[in-house]
């Protein structure tokens, strides 16, 4: 009976769905436990999927495109543009890491959105290693195009001698909060909206045993299943563009660090 309670808490409990479960154990290094997760598969998974998209889609390209190349075109067009409108055509050296961010995002968002698949961006050491990966270039980028010129980016043009130290501080912070923010963005919103779905979820179910009534009263939550999985769909994707414009935003004060 116990296990049974167990089992049924674990189908209810909406956070149960982003545990991270061991799959394969590889061993340890010290007091360290080494282990392949559903985390790593679905990783892999989503770039499997991406590789195999654009292979699919540039191996026999036509004047008149077919389904998988138009949906490989839109994609590249759309960031590109996207690039260019931010960076402009100088920024097209960053293309290839945006373009991989956006699309790595997207897929992992949208594999979340399968019943009972795994939403790696859920988890929060997965969006803050992204998030630091995308600080890191920035600061490569801005000290290797500018030199100790980039350290201009935390000394805004005519500020008064007075306030600098006060405002380079307050640069220089507000800098190193953006992973914090790009990163709890990203997690937040992909966590709080599959718990929102899953409660919902919950509420079809647990009406649906009481009978007729509780089947009628079944409808409203079952709807707002509905809108709220159609939001989703729309957050996952609006998620993965906004990472990749932050991405182009921080990338251009590499480039450009006078204000």
């Amino acid at each position: 009976m116990g296990s049974e309670q167990v089992a049924t808490a674990d189908r209810v409990d909406p956070v149960h769905q982003f545990i991270v479960n061991d799959l394969v154990p590889l061993g340890r290094i010290a007091d360290m436990k080494l282990a392949f997760q559903n985390s790593s598969l679905f990783m892999f998974v989503a770039v499997a999927i991406i590789v195999g998209l654009l292979l699919l889609g540039t191996s026999s390209r036509k004047l008149v495109p077919g389904r998988v190349q138009s949906v490989v075109e839109l994609l590249y067009e759309f960031i590109a543009g996207t690039v260019r409108q931010v960076l402009g055509e100088e920024g097209m050296r960053f293309f290839p890491f945006v373009f991989s961010l956006f699309t790595f995002i997207l897929t992992l968002n949208l594999l979340g959105m399968v019943p009972y698949f795994f939403t790696v961006t859920s988890q929060i050491v997965v969006t803050a290693s992204l998030a630091l990966l995308v600080i890191g270039v920035v600061i490569v980028v801005g000290f290797v195009k500018n030199g100790v010129g980039f350290l201009k980016l935390f000394v805004p043009h005519g500020v008064p001698i007075v306030l600098l130290p006060l405002i380079s501080v307050i640069e220089f912070i507000s800098f190193f909060a953006r992973p914090v923010s790009l990163s709890l963005r990203l997690f937040g919103n992909m966590l709080a909206g599959h718990i929102v779905l899953k409660v919902f979820a919950g509420f079809i179910g647990t009406l649906g045993a009481f009978g007729f009534f509780g089947a009628i009263g079944a409808i409203a939550p079952f709807l707002m299943t509905v809108a709220i999985t159609a939001l989703e769909f729309l957050v996952s994707f609006l998620q993965a563009f906004v990472f990749a414009v932050l991405t182009c935003v921080y990338l251009k004060d590499a480039l450009h660090p006078h204000h």
